[in-house]
């Protein structure tokens, strides 16, 4: 044990070397690589940037035939810079142990690499460096052994009004939900009560957002089949499982890289794209226009959803 306490805060190299196989591997490797970048769970960290150090080195198998000075039969140092800007730019994340596990994952995704070591750290947050580290193996499988991934859903969103949020016609109208072949995501606007109003745009933001999420409670307390969701994998549950999700706006929005305004339509027509909805029903309010995905538009007192 007393060991591998050393281990622990040496190099990335002399950890590989540490765990090195009976077959040597090659390594390559990427240092004190500084970028900026908005990443973090708190609220001081949302809306500002800073700074992320990132230290990689991969080991691959040594080349099976002359390499004839080809950079085509290596595998590119811009792999993996290339894989820490990709995911960096995929979207807004708040963990470090996120990003390195996505990193993770496209480099080994290259033929030659065989284990990836990844060292992320924070450089502005505190009097020291704050970061994570992983170690993680390529695994080798046949193409055809390989799992095939499931079809993501494509939901039809229903915007409901305030009128229509609080129309008697309310729970029919989830009662058709409940039997629609393709799920169904319940979306609102923010409700009719007046919200504060500040000159800080990121408060108003916040604000707004609130309020919005405020009203799909309200929403969900007039009948008990609707959840209030906010992630990824909720909603993914919820369009699988025949649930009927009420889309509270906030984490996704404020995670996207996007960063779209906060009101209705801007929140419809950014949220139908991000989850590439197949159709979108508006009650009470008028049908947006989004290319590629019909809109229907009903009266707050129509007596049928669909």
């Amino acid at each position: 044990m007393s060991s591998d306490i050393p281990l622990a805060f040496d190099s990335l190299e002399a950890r590989a070397t540490a765990l090195a196989s009976a077959q040597p591997l090659d390594r390559i490797s990427l240092r004190d690589h500084v970028v900026e970048v908005e990443i973090g769970a708190f609220q001081i960290e949302r809306g500002a940037t800073q700074r992320v150090s990132f230290d990689v080195v991969v080991e691959v198998q040594p080349p099976q035939a002359p390499l004839d000075d080809d950079v085509d039969r290596i595998l590119s140092y811009d792999t993996i810079t290339q894989a820490i800007a990709t995911e960096m730019a995929a979207e807004r994340l708040n963990l470090l142990e996120t990003l390195a596990e996505r990193i993770a994952a496209r480099v080994l995704a290259a033929p030659q690499a065989e284990r990836v070591y990844i060292r992320i750290q924070k450089l502005d947050r505190g009097p020291g460096a704050l970061g994570v580290e992983i170690v993680r193996s390529a695994s080798r499988q046949p193409a055809d052994a390989a799992p095939q991934e499931e079809a993501a859903p494509r939901p039809v969103l229903v915007f409901l009004s305030n009128q229509a949020i609080a129309s008697d016609k309310l729970t029919g109208w989830i009662d058709e939900c409940t039997r629609s072949e393709a799920p169904v995501i319940l979306c609102v606007g923010p409700g009719d009560m007046a919200r504060p109003q500040t000159r800080v745009a990121a408060a108003q933001r916040r604000i707004d957002l609130l309020a919005t999420e405020q009203n799909a409670w309200i929403l969900a307390s007039r009948d008990t089949r609707c959840v209030v969701v906010d992630t990824h994998t909720e909603l993914d549950w919820g369009m699988r499982n025949g649930q009927i999700s009420v889309w509270a706006p906030s984490r996704l929005v404020l995670d996207s890289l996007e960063r779209p305004p906060a009101t209705a339509d801007a929140l419809l027509d950014w949220f139908a794209q991000h989850i590439d909805a197949r159709a979108i029903v508006s009650i009470g309010a008028p049908a947006p226009e989004i290319p590629g995905i019909p809109a229907q538009e009903r009266a707050a007192d129509a007596p049928h959803l669909f």
